[in-house]
C-alpha cells in the first residue's frame, strides 16, 4: 500500500526536486556568468570546429590538429572583421552626425508646418527636445565600449578553446551521449552560422544599395541578432530604419530598405533553415519563447543567443535518465506524464 503510494507521488516528488536544482542553478548561472559564459561559448566553439576539423579529415584527408588551426584562424579573422566594420561604421557615423542633425531639425520643421496647415495643435518645444534627445546617438556612442568588451571577451574564449582542444579524448574513448549531444548542437550552430551569414551579406548588399552608413555594423548585427528566434531577424530590419531616416527622412529609402530586409528575413528564415535544419532542435515553440526568456534574464543579450542549444542540451540531459524523461517530452510538445 505505501508503495503505490510512493509511486503515485513519484512524479511530484521528481518535480519538486526538479524546481529546486533549477533555482540552484539559476544562481549559480547568473552569479557566475562573467566566466560561465565565455565558456559555454567556447564549448560550443569547439563542437563546431570538432565537426568541421572531422569533415575535413573524411573528405580531404587533412589531418585533425590542421582542420582545427584553421577553423580557430577563421573565428578569429571573422571576429576581426567584425570589429573592423562596427569601429568603422562608428566612426563615419559620428563624423557626419552634425548633417544628421541638421537633417533631422529640417525634417521636424517640415513635420510641424505640415501639422499647423492641417489644424493640428503640437507642442513645439517638447518635440523638438523629444528629437533631439533620440537615444540612437547614444546607443552609436556605446557601441565603442561593446567593441572594447569584445575583444576581451575573444580573448578570454579563445583561451577557453586552447584548453578544451588540449584535454579532448579521442573519439573512440568518448561517451556516445555526449557525441551524440555534440553532433545535434554542432549540427544547429553550423546551419545557423551559414544562414546568419547569408543574412548578413544580404542585408550589407541592401544598405549599400540604399546608401545607409554604418551598412557594415547593421551586418554584423544582423549575423549575431540572426540567432536569437523569431523576435531577432524583426529587430534587425529594423535597426537601421533611424539612421536612414537621419540621412533621408521618410522617402523610398525607408520603404525599399523595409521591403527588401523583410522579404529577407522571410526567405532565410521560413524557406532556408526550415528546409536544412527540419525540425531543428525538437523543442516546442512555446518552450522556444520561454527559454528565450529565461536564458535573456540571466545572461542578458548572449542569453537570448544561446537560449535554444542550451535548451536542447537540458533536454537531452532530462531525456536519459527515466524519472526526469517526462519532463524532456515536456519540452518536446508531448505533453504526457505517467
Amino acid at each position: 500500500m505505501f508503495k503505490q503510494k510512493n509511486a503515485d507521488f513519484a512524479p511530484i516528488n521528481n518535480a519538486c526536486l526538479l524546481i529546486l536544482a533549477g533555482t540552484a542553478l539559476t544562481w549559480i548561472l547568473t552569479y557566475a556568468k562573467t566566466i560561465l559564459m565565455p565558456f559555454v561559448i567556447a564549448l560550443f566553439l569547439a563542437m563546431v570546429l570538432n565537426t568541421i576539423a572531422q569533415q575535413m579529415k573524411q573528405r580531404w584527408k587533412v589531418p585533425y590538429p590542421l582542420g582545427v588551426g584553421i577553423g580557430i584562424f577563421l573565428f578569429l579573422g571573422i571576429a576581426a572583421l567584425s570589429v573592423s566594420f562596427v569601429s568603422g561604421s562608428i566612426s563615419s557615423f559620428i563624423d557626419g552626425m552634425t548633417l544628421y542633425t541638421n537633417k533631422l531639425n529640417a525634417t521636424l520643421t517640415w513635420a510641424l508646418e505640415l501639422g499647423q496647415k492641417v489644424g493640428l495643435k503640437v507642442n513645439d518645444e517638447f518635440i523638438s527636445e523629444s528629437l533631439n534627445h533620440l537615444p540612437v546617438f547614444n546607443m552609436v556612442r556605446s557601441m565603442g565600449g561593446w567593441v572594447v568588451s569584445f575583444i576581451s571577451n575573444i580573448t578570454l574564449v579563445s583561451l577557453f578553446l586552447v584548453f578544451l582542444f588540449m584535454g579532448r579524448n579521442a573519439p573512440e574513448d568518448r561517451s556516445s551521449f555526449f557525441t551524440g549531444i555534440e553532433r545535434q548542437i554542432s549540427y544547429y550552430l553550423i546551419i545557423k552560422i551559414l544562414v546568419s551569414l547569408l543574412a548578413a551579406g544580404v542585408t550589407w548588399i541592401v544598405l549599400k544599395i540604399t546608401g545607409t552608413e554604418m551598412a557594415g555594423m547593421f551586418a554584423v548585427l544582423t549575423f549575431v541578432l540572426n540567432f536569437i528566434p523569431n523576435i531577432g531577424p524583426f529587430i534587425a530590419t529594423l535597426l537601421p530604419m533611424p539612421v536612414l531616416f537621419l540621412q533621408y527622412g521618410l522617402d523610398w529609402h525607408i520603404i525599399a530598405a523595409i521591403i527588401l530586409l523583410t522579404g529577407t528575413h522571410f526567405v532565410i528564415g521560413n524557406v532556408l533553415e526550415t528546409k536544412w535544419l527540419g525540425q531543428g532542435m525538437d523543442l516546442n515553440p512555446v518552450v522556444v519563447i520561454a527559454s528565450l526568456i529565461f536564458w535573456t534574464l540571466v545572461w542578458g543579450i548572449m542569453g537570448a543567443l544561446l537560449a535554444v542549444p542550451l535548451t536542447s542540451i537540458i533536454k537531452m540531459i532530462l531525456q536519459r535518465n527515466e524519472p526526469t524523461r517526462p519532463f524532456a517530452e515536456l519540452l518536446a510538445g508531448r505533453w504526457s506524464f505517467k
